[in-house]
Protein backbone atom coordinates (compact mmCIF):
# COMPACT_ATOMS: atom_id res chain seq x y z
CA UNK A 1 0.00 0.00 0.00
CA UNK A 2 1.69 3.12 -0.97
CA UNK A 3 1.54 6.19 1.78
CA UNK A 4 -1.92 7.51 2.00
CA UNK A 5 -3.18 11.21 2.73
CA UNK A 6 -6.22 11.81 5.08
CA UNK A 7 -7.78 14.37 6.83
CA UNK A 8 -8.88 13.67 10.36
CA UNK A 9 -10.86 16.15 12.45
CA UNK A 10 -9.42 18.95 10.18
CA UNK A 11 -5.36 18.05 10.46
CA UNK A 12 -3.71 16.79 6.92
CA UNK A 13 -2.54 13.48 7.84
CA UNK A 14 0.19 11.54 5.70
CA UNK A 15 -0.24 7.80 6.67
CA UNK A 16 2.93 6.67 5.93
CA UNK A 17 3.29 2.59 4.69
CA UNK A 18 4.59 -0.39 6.66
CA UNK A 19 6.53 -1.59 3.69
CA UNK A 20 8.31 1.74 2.40
CA UNK A 21 12.03 2.38 3.28
CA UNK A 22 13.51 1.73 6.85
CA UNK A 23 14.49 5.06 8.63
CA UNK A 24 17.73 4.04 10.10
CA UNK A 25 19.56 7.82 9.64
CA UNK A 26 18.69 10.97 10.04
CA UNK A 27 18.82 11.03 6.09
CA UNK A 28 16.26 8.53 5.66
CA UNK A 29 13.56 10.61 7.88
CA UNK A 30 14.45 13.64 5.48
CA UNK A 31 14.33 11.74 2.26
CA UNK A 32 11.35 9.78 3.01
CA UNK A 33 9.53 11.37 5.46
CA UNK A 34 9.80 14.95 5.53
CA UNK A 35 10.20 14.82 1.91
CA UNK A 36 7.36 12.85 1.00
CA UNK A 37 5.07 15.88 3.11
CA UNK A 38 6.14 18.76 0.98
CA UNK A 39 4.71 16.53 -2.02
CA UNK A 40 1.23 17.14 -0.03
CA UNK A 41 -0.12 19.78 2.49
CA UNK A 42 0.75 17.91 5.52
CA UNK A 43 0.61 18.66 9.05
CA UNK A 44 1.34 15.13 10.81
CA UNK A 45 2.86 11.89 9.59
CA UNK A 46 2.25 8.66 11.31
CA UNK A 47 4.86 6.28 10.45
CA UNK A 48 4.50 2.86 11.34
CA UNK A 49 6.64 2.01 14.53
CA UNK A 50 8.48 -1.32 12.29
CA UNK A 51 9.80 1.55 10.06
CA UNK A 52 12.10 2.75 12.57
CA UNK A 53 15.68 1.48 13.17
CA UNK A 54 16.05 -0.34 16.45
CA UNK A 55 18.26 2.62 16.73
CA UNK A 56 15.94 5.13 17.16
CA UNK A 57 14.26 3.15 20.44
CA UNK A 58 17.66 3.12 22.09
CA UNK A 59 17.82 6.90 22.78
CA UNK A 60 21.91 6.53 23.39
CA UNK A 61 22.20 6.72 19.80
CA UNK A 62 20.96 10.07 18.96
CA UNK A 63 18.85 9.22 16.34
CA UNK A 64 15.20 9.46 17.57
CA UNK A 65 16.93 13.01 19.31
CA UNK A 66 18.07 13.92 16.01
CA UNK A 67 14.68 13.03 13.70
CA UNK A 68 12.36 14.62 16.29
CA UNK A 69 14.33 17.84 16.24
CA UNK A 70 14.40 17.64 12.34
CA UNK A 71 10.35 17.14 12.63
CA UNK A 72 10.20 20.43 14.55
CA UNK A 73 12.69 22.10 12.62
CA UNK A 74 10.14 21.87 9.54
CA UNK A 75 7.53 22.56 11.56
CA UNK A 76 5.89 18.81 11.39
CA UNK A 77 4.21 16.90 13.75
CA UNK A 78 5.15 12.69 14.18
CA UNK A 79 3.04 10.14 15.16
CA UNK A 80 4.88 6.53 15.22
CA UNK A 81 2.11 4.28 15.24
CA UNK A 82 2.32 0.35 16.88
CA UNK A 83 3.59 -1.62 19.14
CA UNK A 84 7.24 -0.42 20.71
CA UNK A 85 6.49 -2.37 24.13
CA UNK A 86 9.51 -4.13 23.75
CA UNK A 87 11.68 -1.06 22.88
CA UNK A 88 10.35 0.25 26.07
CA UNK A 89 10.72 -2.58 28.30
CA UNK A 90 14.38 -2.91 27.06
CA UNK A 91 14.90 0.87 28.36
CA UNK A 92 14.60 2.82 31.07
CA UNK A 93 14.94 6.59 29.19
CA UNK A 94 12.76 5.24 26.74
CA UNK A 95 9.35 5.36 28.56
CA UNK A 96 9.96 8.68 30.18
CA UNK A 97 10.45 9.82 26.44
CA UNK A 98 7.30 8.64 25.28
CA UNK A 99 4.97 10.01 28.40
CA UNK A 100 6.41 13.22 27.80
CA UNK A 101 6.10 13.37 23.70
CA UNK A 102 2.40 11.96 24.25
CA UNK A 103 1.64 15.00 27.07
CA UNK A 104 2.38 17.27 24.09
CA UNK A 105 0.90 17.89 20.36
CA UNK A 106 4.07 17.63 18.35
CA UNK A 107 5.20 14.08 18.80
CA UNK A 108 3.03 10.82 19.97
CA UNK A 109 3.53 7.23 20.36
CA UNK A 110 0.16 5.97 20.03
CA UNK A 111 -0.79 2.01 19.51
CA UNK A 112 -2.77 2.15 16.07
CA UNK A 113 -4.57 4.38 13.71
CA UNK A 114 -7.75 4.30 15.65
CA UNK A 115 -5.97 5.95 18.54
CA UNK A 116 -4.30 8.72 16.50
CA UNK A 117 -7.73 9.96 15.25
CA UNK A 118 -8.68 9.64 18.84
CA UNK A 119 -6.27 11.86 19.63
CA UNK A 120 -6.79 14.24 17.08
CA UNK A 121 -10.47 14.77 18.15
CA UNK A 122 -9.30 16.15 21.37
Amino acid sequence: MPDLLVEHHGVPVLVCDAGGAPIATEQDALDHLIGAAFAEPVELIAVPAERFDASFYDLSSGLAGAILQKFSSYRLRLAVVGDISGHLRASSALPDLVREANRGRDVWFVADLEELVARLSA
